[in-house]
């Protein structure tokens, strides 16, 4: 091959390239997996919280086990424990609620664009509980001097014992400020999503949903962003 030919087969390959990435850019899948629970490598992507770190008695673990998720066998993440609305006797904090454990998602590298995407689903099996679906932004709604990210939230209820794909629409997010709904309107950014979490309380929730203290259980096998419209 000439060595002009050669430029313009290169040139040919790279423009091809290009065109093929303008592409993907501007037509992304209709579905995105942020996190699948089908690994131990998984639980090193989250941590664990809960009214312990303030000196309460709640209890929380996550770990990946085998599981019967619909039809298949496969691995899925399990997050237990206890809520307690007790306190530790020892304990200097003063906070009006106790009952409470969440797994966090470790803050993604950078952030992930879901502005192509307008809903978040999971498949889950849970206990009757109410839990809570938190998404983390980056902070421009909070003074720029709180260090927090923006969080917004969204109850979900879990019926007992059986797998069900739950889909809530981005736009049923609210905005939150340390877990109470900011009075005010306020549009999420879902191009600057820096973390997820899952949450339950002992008290609150949706009506007709398990609550108070004692044994909580949650699986999920994965969580995915979809595009509906």
């Amino acid at each position: 091959m000439s060595r002009l030919r050669a430029l313009w087969q290169a040139s040919f390959n790279a423009s091809k390239r290009a065109l093929v990435w303008s592409s993907d850019d501007l037509m992304p899948p209709s579905e995105r997996y942020i996190f699948n629970f089908n690994s131990k490598d998984e639980l090193k992507r989250w941590h664990l919280y809960s009214d312990s770190e303030y000196g309460g008695l709640s209890s929380a673990s996550l770990e990946i086990t085998d599981s019967t998720a619909g039809a298949d066998t496969s691995l899925t993440g399990v997050f237990s424990g206890n809520l307690s609305s007790d306190m530790s006797e020892d304990s200097t904090w003063r906070i009006r609620r106790y009952g409470f454990c969440g797994m966090r998602s470790k803050k993604f590298d950078g952030f992930i664009d879901l502005d192509a995407y307008d809903t978040i689903a999971m498949k889950i099996k849970g206990d009757g509980r109410c839990y809570i679906s938190t998404i983390y932004t980056e902070n421009w709604v909070n003074s720029p001097g709180q260090q927090e990210d923006n969080s917004w939230q969204a109850f979900v209820h879990t019926p007992q014992d059986r797998w069900q794909i739950l889909k809530i629409p981005l736009d049923h997010y609210l905005p939150t400020w340390r877990g109470n709904v900011i009075e005010a309107k306020l549009e999420m950014n879902p191009a600057r999503i820096v973390g997820m979490s899952l949450s339950v309380n002992a008290e609150g929730g949706v009506p007709g949903a398990k609550t108070g203290t004692g044994d909580f259980r949650l699986e999920v096998d994965w969580i995915k962003a979809l595009r509906t419209v």
